[in-house]
């Protein structure tokens, strides 16, 4: 570490012990690094003293990135790595810059020519296509559907046909307390022969992960609420 460099650390997917699901190169990447990107404070710090129970909590110095980060702030987080010393990028869960404000960071330390580095970790989006038997070589994740119910139903069958076009799977993220509404939508939505797969609790040993045709969705009750899942239709 010599010259200076982004290091983006993921982390776990939920309360699992981090070293069940991360490689030991997390572990000590963090140990030689003062300087942490954040989207929360408080979580961030937990991590890291989780992961890395001997490094002084006083050492750190975190940089909050998140909606109230004011666009001056953030044109200065990098000025550290300029002087020489390394800095993280730590998601709230998963992989930073994947669903995650994070990529606004990697964009900076490119036009700055800043090295990064990413380090292995786990992402719930991949992780989730990986166990749908949904198609792995041609796919699309589409973040959040509309939150307004004649839109959303409205995407849904446009991402279903999509599906059907490209012969691709298409995969959704929503905030956990709006699921078992999503769920309702698709099933009511989608061709009762599309398939849909639900993985809910990715690494966590409530893990739960199935695909059934929307007409079987319909005869299986599942407890969505407030679990984060990610969603995945592919339509033949």
């Amino acid at each position: 570490m010599n010259n200076g460099q982004l290091f983006l650390i993921p982390t776990t997917l939920g309360e699992n012990e981090p070293l069940e699901v991360l490689p030991i190169s997390v572990k000590r990447t963090i140990e030689q690094l003062s300087h942490f990107i954040v989207e929360n404070e408080k979580t961030a710090r937990r991590f890291i003293k989780k992961i890395t129970p001997s490094k002084a909590q006083n050492s750190l110095v975190l940089y909050p990135l998140n909606k109230f980060t004011k666009d001056e702030e953030l044109q200065t987080y990098l000025d550290i790595v300029e002087t020489g010393k390394s800095i993280g990028l730590i998601s709230e869960a998963g992989l930073p810059a994947i669903a995650d404000p994070g990529a606004v960071i990697v964009k900076m330390a490119h036009e700055k020519n800043i090295k990064v580095t990413p380090l292995v970790g786990p992402s719930s989006i991949l992780m989730a296509l990986m166990s749908s038997g949904m198609n792995g070589q041609n796919f699309a994740f589409n973040g959040y559907l509309p939150i307004e119910t004649k839109e959303r139903k409205k995407a849904i069958k446009h991402y279903e046909q999509l599906s059907a076009n490209n012969n691709q799977a298409q995969i959704f993220i929503e905030t956990p307390y709006r699921n078992e509404k999503l769920f309702a939508e698709m099933t009511n939505s989608l061709h009762k022969n599309t398939n849909l797969c639900i993985a809910i609790d990715i690494s966590l040993s409530t893990e739960w992960i199935k695909t059934k045709t929307v007409a079987q969705w319909k005869k299986t009750t599942v407890a969505l609420h407030k679990r984060p899942a990610i969603f995945i239709i592919e339509k033949s």
